[in-house]
């Protein structure tokens, strides 16, 4: 959650009105910073084992209840947790199709495009996707998608740290949602100032 936050300080660079001099700036940092490579590996691991968790639990509810109940019961599960493997699915398919064009480009396993200097150059492959309707909408619509994911997913921390209580979880999941509301409009503003307004 906090690695989203950075990553959309750098990529709110791009609407900064400087041809993405400052995006580019923040972009060297990152790919040249020997902490920043090393906490690649650590969120890279944090990731993996956050998906294979979560698919492992939604398997094993399956297998508790293989039949589906025919009124489905009154539940105190939220609506986002009984869809968070779906929202997780939605969001992986996006990371996949996001890192093929940029990080799998900066590592060289994926061709540079031809507008791009080299391939840290990720501003003009930005400006090129942000500019394609179909890119910039599922961008949208996955972010929503994610909003949705983080919802439940703040909330969650504080629980399985074991911080439920009537006293302060209302504050948590009053923060969950400012939390989730702000990063997702954050990320949707760089598409639509790219297909209405540059």
């Amino acid at each position: 959650m906090s690695f989203l936050v950075v990553h959309l300080g750098i990529n709110l660079l791009m609407l900064k009105g400087d041809s993405g001099a400052a995006f580019s700036k923040a972009v060297h940092f990152m790919s040249s910073s020997l902490f920043i490579k090393l906490f690649e590996y650590v969120l890279f691991a944090a990731f993996i084992i956050h998906m294979l968790i979560g698919v492992i639990l939604q398997l094993r509810n399956w297998r508790v209840r293989p039949v589906r109940y025919k009124v489905a019961p009154k539940s105190d599960s939220s609506f986002f947790s009984r869809y968070m493997i779906w929202t997780g699915l939605l969001i992986l398919t996006f990371l996949i199709i996001h890192f093929m064009h940029f990080y799998f480009v900066k590592l060289g396993i994926v061709a540079k495009p031809e507008i791009a200097a080299d391939t840290h150059d990720f501003y003009p492959m930005a400006v090129a996707l942000f500019s394609t309707p179909l890119y910039s909408w599922l961008y949208i619509v996955l972010f929503v998608v994610l909003g949705f994911h983080l919802y439940h997913a703040f909330q969650s921390f504080f629980q399985t740290l074991g911080f439920q209580h009537s006293k302060y979880f209302g504050w948590i999941k009053g923060i969950g949602a400012i939390y989730s509301i702000g990063i997702s409009i954050g990320f949707i503003i760089i598409p639509v100032c790219f297909m209405f307004f540059k």
